[in-house]
């Protein structure tokens, strides 16, 4: 599909929202050009604004009064590019022409600037949201408000990356190594891992700054054996002041990496939060995405885990998934119900270019779309009626059916992290390979990056250089 733009630069936003329609299709941004070749989207703003789409039999255009800013010429040019491609396809879009990764905090940011009724209005007038997924943004925001709230000007959250998994899934694009391809760098990674927490801890204390929440995630970070968990949850233990810390949580992730010891390590460090991760329990569905437990290992490890005393425990769902059914995503949403898991975090299959399903060729359809909307639709009522609350929320793109991801917890167990490392609340501190710092002070809309190294070997190999980029953060506060 040809993109044509003539005076303006905002393709990027017309080429993501032309992506909903046509999830399968290469979009080409075209700017020099004398004539476009169908088949074309043609979008210009000269002393008007121009949108055209001819495919196939299908030739249409819209035009509008050229606006006095370009934010406005924007938006009217997506509001043409979607009702035209509306009218082509015959479908509407859940969240209208909004491909942002976090449409709460818009809702939050407008509803500032004015009011919430008037926020609400702009979805829905402005953005075209439909009324389902207005509903459920203003409830994620009052729900999240009180947890933002907790956050002060010296708050800061720790991220530790643990990039190792017994297996790919087959629609991950994380930067991760299997065990069997990476298991002689595991010690090596550990203990420069627990020098760079050590060195982080430095900082952070220098700095005053007040910890508020931990998170180790990955990959899955119970591949580590239960004495290599035990160093490195001990020495964020022995590093940090954790007096000030309200969370402490653990990706268990995989239910094939979880064993009593492991639990008793966690257990001993203070972990208060822990995931243990199906996806689905469905085991044909697990065997296609290249999972290698089954469903009754996922049961074994939620029961053991509330054995050894875990009274917060988050499983994550996802919706769209290839062969899985709509039945079988609600039987497997039902029974994670039953199990009175107190966070349910129910994500929309992503098409991530790097993961294997794309990589092999996979595409998306209207059905899986329209089946991955029933999905969400049983989910938002079934979790409903069993008093979960939706406490945080997120998109990303080549999302099956233009959907999203939220975070259902029963009341007092939503993950604080969870919301400040997507509401940009405070600085998040990282350690691992892939680990992104980002600093955030004063201003609200800036973040300052630093990034580390994404391979566990060029972490190892590169480590000095990472410690060495640490400095960044000392001088962001003025050190």
């Amino acid at each position: 599909m040809n993109l044509y733009v003539k005076n303006h630069n905002f393709h990027f936003e017309l080429e993501n929202l032309t992506r909903l329609f046509f999830p399968n299709e290469k979009i080409t941004v075209i700017r020099d050009f004398s004539e476009p070749q169908s088949p074309y989207i043609y979008t210009e703003v000269s002393d008007k604004i121009t949108i055209s789409v001819n495919i196939g039999s299908f030739n249409k255009s819209e035009t509008a009064v050229k606006k006095l800013t370009d934010d406005d010429n924007e938006l009217v040019s997506a509001q043409l590019l979607y009702k035209l491609l509306c009218d082509f396809t015959g479908l509407t879009q859940p969240w209208g022409i909004l491909t942002g990764v976090r449409p709460v905090k818009l809702l939050r940011r407008l509803a500032e600037e004015s009011s919430e009724e008037q926020a609400v209005k702009k979805f829905e007038k402005d953005f075209f949201v439909s009324n389902e997924k207005i509903a459920l943004s203003r409830e994620t925001e009052h729900n999240e408000r009180k947890i933002l709230e907790l956050s002060k000007p010296e708050s800061f959250s720790l991220y530790v990356g643990i990039p190792f998994c017994p297996s790919r899934c087959s629609y991950c694009s994380f930067v991760m190594a299997s065990i069997e391809r990476a298991k002689k760098l595991i010690e090596p990674y550990t203990k420069l891992l627990c020098e760079e927490i050590k060195r982080t801890a430095e900082i952070a204390n220098k700095l005053g700054l007040r910890l508020e929440t931990v998170y180790f995630g990955g990959g899955t970070p119970t591949t580590l054996s239960a004495e290599q968990l035990d160093t490195v949850l001990g020495t964020v233990n022995k590093s940090f002041d954790m007096s000030t810390c309200r969370e402490f949580t653990v990706e268990a992730g995989r239910p094939d990496t979880i064993d009593i010891a492991k639990l008793f390590a966690l257990k001993e460090n203070k972990v208060d939060r822990i995931s243990i991760n199906p996806q689905t329990v469905n085991d044909e569905v697990l065997k296609t995405i290249g999972r290698k437990h089954t469903a009754q290992q996922f049961f074994d490890a939620f029961e053991l885990a509330r054995k050894c005393g875990f009274d917060n425990i988050n499983t994550d769902l996802i919706a769209g998934l290839p062969t899985d059914t709509t039945e079988s995503f609600k039987n497997s949403l039902d029974s994670i119900v039953r199990l009175n898991a107190e966070c349910i975090t129910v994500h929309t299959l992503c098409m991530k270019r790097a993961s294997r399903l794309t990589t092999e060729g996979v595409t998306l359809d209207l059905q899986q779309a329209r089946d991955a909307r029933e999905m969400l639709a049983y989910t938002q009522n079934i979790l409903g009626q069993n008093e979960y609350i939706p406490y945080y929320m997120y998109r990303q793109s080549r999302m099956v059916g233009n959907l999203e991801n939220v975070g259902w917890s029963k009341k007092g167990f939503e993950s604080l992290y969870n919301v400040y490392v997507m509401d940009e609340t405070h600085t998040i501190l990282a350690c691992g390979s892939g680990g992104v710092t980002k600093l955030k002070r004063n201003n609200p809309d800036y973040l300052e990056r630093i990034f580390n190294f994404k391979y566990p070997y060029e972490y190892i190999d590169r480590f000095d250089e990472l410690i060495q980029r640490k400095s960044g953060i000392m001088q962001f506060y003025g050190q």
